[in-house]
């Protein structure tokens, strides 16, 4: 029932996507009419507005609505409503005493210290931050910035660890709820906005795409009419947008002594989004996740439905270079998810980074991301899904490079890696540390029009250093055969012209 759920939702959001016009009109802000002057004044000359003038007007529509576009009590009601029912669900049909919470355990708990917990990995480090974004999207969409939508997502998951579960507090979720969350909400919110600018009133599909991709804006966009149903981001953004749908074969299969046998054949489906590619001349970032990418895949195998979901976005930036080399430098934030199997990986960070593209010649451009930093994580090896506590929490400092060389509109290359060390410090449990490499390299090319085949290969590596018995050395290479649909409005994903 949750797999064929989560195929409907991918199947929803490809078909809605398609309906949606590529396009994006020019927003041109209009100067409210000046009433008839009285017979007896002289008639005044209409208010000129310059262009400034009518930008600010517009980014304070837009960013952040105006007194009668934005509520503080709204979202508030709303998370807590939506906690209330969460509580309820999981006490009847998942565990009675530990959502069984009341007046007394809500007593304790705001006595009791903050805790590492060891919940089953995915309930912590994917449908925790996944709750997040619903605290964050009923904020955002209730006309809420950024900053002050973050603000309730960190305040809901308190709330919930508090009154929502009967055990003590705990640590870890409140970082990956809050920050993971965050992340995760602002992109699913623009995908949502994307969604609504195509050409045109957003029709049924569009509609049930927001609803699937964030349901907290479907919700306020039903609930309060057009009071919510603003849109949220005319400036024609550059996007790259596609989805997929293919097999996967694992090539190359190290178990480090682990037992659990992996699934060699399956059938894969993913998504990919990058939204503000640096390019164009006169291009600003100046409001977080301005410029984002979002990245996620699900497979037929039962130990890697999810098998990831990776999301970094801008938070601050300058623009930089002129000519033919353009980009950004900033702060990002970045959450990742991943499960090949033998495996499990999850980190919340912040990294110091920059995003370009570079023309190399008329035709040919290099589009290219570099980030460090340091956030908190969890990794460890995939275990029974009633006994998963096989991991552990460290520091993890981390580290992603990626590189897209694109041959006009015909061809693409992709590489990356993603290294991440995560530490022993910051855990209650054994203070042993591991390393989690992810290496892609794919080549993509378009067939015709928006259609297009690619030809994907994956390397996945976890090394444990000094681990005694616990020593592993896992590692799951595979290809996979991909068709994608191009959904963006700049195709290959080439911003700007040289």
């Amino acid at each position: 029932m949750f797999r064929s759920t989560l195929l409907t939702i991918v199947a929803t959001v490809a078909c809605s996507t398609l309906r949606a016009h590529p396009a994006r009109a020019q927003q041109i802000a209009a100067v409210p009419p000046i009433a008839e002057p009285a017979a007896d004044r002289p008639e005044a000359p209409a208010p000129l507005l310059d262009a400034a003038t009518l930008a600010a007007r517009s980014r304070f529509e837009l960013d952040l609505g105006s007194e009668l576009e934005k509520s503080y009590v709204i979202p508030a009601i709303e998370i807590v409503t939506f906690e209330l029912l969460l509580n309820q669900f999981n006490r009847r049909f998942i565990d009675e005493d530990e959502y069984g919470s009341d007046a007394s355990s809500i007593a304790d708990n705001l006595h009791h210290g903050w805790v590492i917990d060891r919940d089953p990995f995915d309930v912590n480090q994917l449908w925790h931050p996944y709750a997040g974004s619903i605290y964050f999207g009923f904020a955002r969409s209730a006309g809420l910035n950024f900053w002050e939508s973050a603000g309730y997502t960190f305040l809901g998951s308190a709330l919930w660890e508090v009154a929502g579960e009967t055990v003590p507090p705990s640590l870890n979720d409140q970082i990956s709820t809050s920050f993971g969350g965050a992340f995760l909400g602002e992109a699913f919110f623009r995908v949502a906005g994307w969604i609504l600018e195509g050409e045109g009133e957003p029709d049924g599909w569009r509609e049930g795409a927001v609803a699937v991709v964030s349901p907290p804006t479907a919700v306020n966009r039903y609930a309060f009419g057009d009071r919510f149903k603003q849109r949220f981001d005319r400036r024609d953004r550059p996007v790259f947008a596609r989805v997929g749908i293919g097999g996967s074969l694992a090539t190359n299969v190290s178990r480090g002594g682990q037992s659990s046998e992996v699934n060699r054949n399956h059938a894969v489906g993913n998504f990919e989004m990058d939204y503000g590619l640096p390019g164009r001349s006169g291009e600003r970032w100046s409001e977080p996740f301005d410029l984002f990418h979002f990245e996620g895949t699900l497979t037929s195998s039962s130990d890697a439905f999810v098998e990831n979901a990776f999301v970094r976005g801008l938070l601050w930036g300058r623009g930089y270079g002129s000519g033919s080399l353009a980009g950004v430098a900033g702060l990002y934030g970045t959450y990742c998810y991943l499960s090949p199997q033998l495996f499990q990986l999850s980190t919340t960070a912040l990294s110091l980074g920059s995003t370009m593209q570079w023309w190399l010649t008329r035709d040919i451009a290099l589009q290219g991301n570099l980030l460090g930093g340091v956030g908190y994580g969890a990794a460890g090896r995939t275990a029974d899904a009633a006994i998963d506590r096989e991991y552990h929490y460290g520091i993890t400092p981390q580290a992603i490079l990626g590189a897209r060389l694109l041959f006009g509109e015909r061809v693409m290359l992709d590489v990356s890696a993603r290294d991440y060390w995560v530490s022993g410090a910051g855990s209650s449990g054994s203070g042993r540390s591991e390393n989690i490499l992810r290496e892609q390299a794919s080549l993509t090319v378009r067939l015709h029009e928006r259609h297009a085949l690619g030809l994907q290969y994956d390397l996945s590596r976890r090394d444990v250093p000094d681990a005694g018995t616990l020593q592993r050395h896992q590692t799951v290479q595979t290809t996979s055969l991909v068709y994608s649909y191009l959904l963006g409005n700049h195709g290959s994903g080439l911003a700007g012209t040289r």
